[in-house]
Parts: structure tokens; C-alpha cells; sequence
């Protein structure tokens, strides 16, 4: 009797752990909640202001305000360790424009560094290099790689904030009107507030030649995102659910080259056009059905190889 009672209490106790086991979810990483505070619907300022130049005789230039955008910025892939964040730019209700896009993983065990001249490589990690820290990973609107870095979540003084420094290309707002340098090292600080967040900048605009740095000038950015009703980005959204096949399908052509190579160069331009000008009009083509969905995956990757080789601008295509 008494091995027929404990045979039963052994077959309950069983099927109690496996009940529990199959109701567990995976332990979200730590501080996952701060990144997720990075996403909503913004109202975003820019402004950037050169600060100091070791030459007397640098002319400082003017300084750079965007005010008054709103900016969408929503998780297009959420797990425990990884959270792929796309920026929607809203400029009215019929014009949505694709912005960059961020990818947040933990303790990330590769990590694309930038050399100059639209070049970067892999580099791995160590457990001990990214224990404990969150890494950022920041994309063209091209969704071609941009500048990437790592560091942990701090709370001091009931003030959250995430810091970090990376080489990157110049930015749109720089590559567009000058090419007196070619490194843009970014000292990235981003602060979570009531209301948002703030990104503050403490930039050095670096020339780079034959494996020497010369500091050019210093840049003091600052970008605020204060959060707003969600209903001034419901535009944004409609123009996501129209498009997300086609950048999804690009994001991840993007992935599958990175996970098999270990250096990325690109071409600034092939016959004037710079690699996010063809992708767009891919994108539309494909919303209006004048590409079949059958044979978009290889036209995003022929569009996309065509950029990759020599950073110069190229006339006609390789």
C-alpha cells in the first residue's frame, strides 16, 4: 500500500514540475526595461555645435538645429536578449520616410567596428568583454552598417543612462556639404528622462591617413525625444504594414551576408545614386506590385552586392 501511495505522490509531484516548467518564460537580461523606454512616438530636436579645434586657424562651422519632427520608433523583434528598434520619420499623414535603425543585444559576442573609408570588420569578443553590458548597434536607412558599442545601464542619482564611444562615418548632415575629415568618434551618452530621453553627443571629428589620427575639430550634439500621444504616429504605423515585407526581407539579406563575412566595404555611389536611393524605389515598386514577391529576395540581394567593393563613386555597375 504504501509503494502504491508513494507511486502515485511520485507521478503528482512529476506532472506538478513539468506543469511549472512548461509555464517558466526565459528570464528577461537585466535592464532590459530601460531599453525598452527607448521606444514610442517623439517629438525629436537635434542640435549640434562645433566647440574646439587645436588649429587656430580652423573656421568653426555653423550650427546644425532640426526642430519640431516626429519620430516613431517601435520594436520590430523583442526577445529576452535582443530588441530590433526601427526609427520612422513622420513629416505629415502622406509622408512617412524610413529612417535609421538600432539593434539592443546582450552581452553580444561579435561586434562590427569601423576603419574609415566605409570600410569595417568583425571583431570577437570575450565573456569578459561583454559581460553584464548591453550592445547598440547602429544601421544605415540602407539598414548597411553604421557604427556599434557597448556598455552597461548605470542608475546613479535616480538618473538611468547608457554610455558609450565608437568610430563612425559622418553622418548625413556632414557627408552632404564636407569631406575635411573621414571619422566621426562618437561619444554616445543616452539618458532616460520622465517624459522620453535624451541623447547627448561629445563628438570628435577625426582625419584618419595611414594609421594615424589628427583631431580636426570637437562637436557637442544634443537630441531630445519627448514622448507623445501614439496617435500622432498612427501614420507611421499604416506606412509599416504596408512596407515591413519588403524591409524585413532586406534586414535580413543584410544578416546573412554579415554572418558570412568578416569585413563589409561599400561604394558610396554607382551612377550617381547611393545605395539607400535604389532600395527605396525598390520599395515602392514592390508596394505597387510591379515586383513579384517571388522575386524580390533576389533583387534586394543584386541591389545590395552591387555596393559592395571600392568606396569610391563608381560610374556604371560591377
Amino acid at each position: 500500500m504504501k509503494r502504491i501511495v508513494g507511486s502515485i505522490a511520485a507521478i503528482i509531484l512529476a506532472a506538478t514540475l513539468q506543469a511549472q516548467t512548461a509555464k517558466a518564460k526565459p528570464v528577461a537580461a537585466p535592464d532590459k526595461q530601460d531599453v525598452d523606454k527607448l521606444c514610442g512616438c517623439f517629438d525629436v530636436e537635434f542640435k549640434y555645435a562645433e566647440t574646439f579645434s587645436p588649429d587656430k586657424n580652423y573656421k568653426f562651422h555653423d550650427r546644425d538645429e532640426i526642430s519640431g519632427g516626429t519620430e516613431y520608433i517601435f520594436a520590430v523583434e523583442s526577445t529576452d536578449k535582443r530588441i530590433v528598434m526601427q526609427h520612422l520619420l513622420v513629416i505629415s499623414d502622406d509622408m512617412i520616410i524610413k529612417h535609421w535603425r538600432e539593434n539592443w543585444t546582450y552581452e553580444d559576442s561579435t561586434i562590427w567596428k569601423y576603419q574609415g573609408d566605409k570600410v569595417w570588420t568583425k571583431q570577437s569578443l570575450t565573456p569578459a568583454q561583454s559581460k553584464g553590458k548591453w550592445f547598440q548597434s547602429v544601421w544605415e536607412v540602407s539598414d548597411a552598417p553604421r557604427y556599434q558599442g557597448g556598455s552597461e545601464w548605470i542608475t546613479t542619482d535616480n538618473k538611468t543612462s547608457w554610455e558609450n564611444t565608437a568610430d563612425a562615418p559622418l553622418p548625413r548632415r556632414e557627408y552632404s556639404v564636407r569631406n575635411d575629415y573621414n571619422i566621426l568618434k562618437r561619444n554616445n551618452r543616452i539618458i532616460l528622462t520622465a517624459d522620453g530621453w535624451i541623447h547627448e553627443q561629445n563628438n570628435q571629428k577625426i582625419i584618419r591617413k595611414d594609421g594615424t589620427d589628427k583631431l580636426l575639430t570637437e562637436e557637442r550634439g544634443l537630441n531630445t525625444y519627448k514622448r507623445i500621444d501614439d496617435s500622432k504616429c498612427v501614420a507611421a504605423k499604416a506606412y509599416w504594414e504596408k512596407n515591413k515585407t519588403y524591409w524585413t526581407r532586406v534586414r535580413t539579406t543584410w544578416e546573412n551576408y554579415l554572418a558570412t563575412h568578416n569585413s563589409v566595404e561599400l561604394q558610396d555611389k554607382i551612377d550617381g545614386k547611393a545605395l539607400h536611393d535604389n532600395l527605396f524605389a525598390q520599395a515602392k515598386d514592390f508596394a505597387d506590385g510591379k515586383i513579384k514577391p517571388t522575386d524580390i529576395d533576389a533583387q534586394i540581394k543584386g541591389t545590395i552586392e552591387k555596393y559592395l567593393g571600392k568606396t569610391k563613386d563608381v560610374a556604371g555597375t560591377n
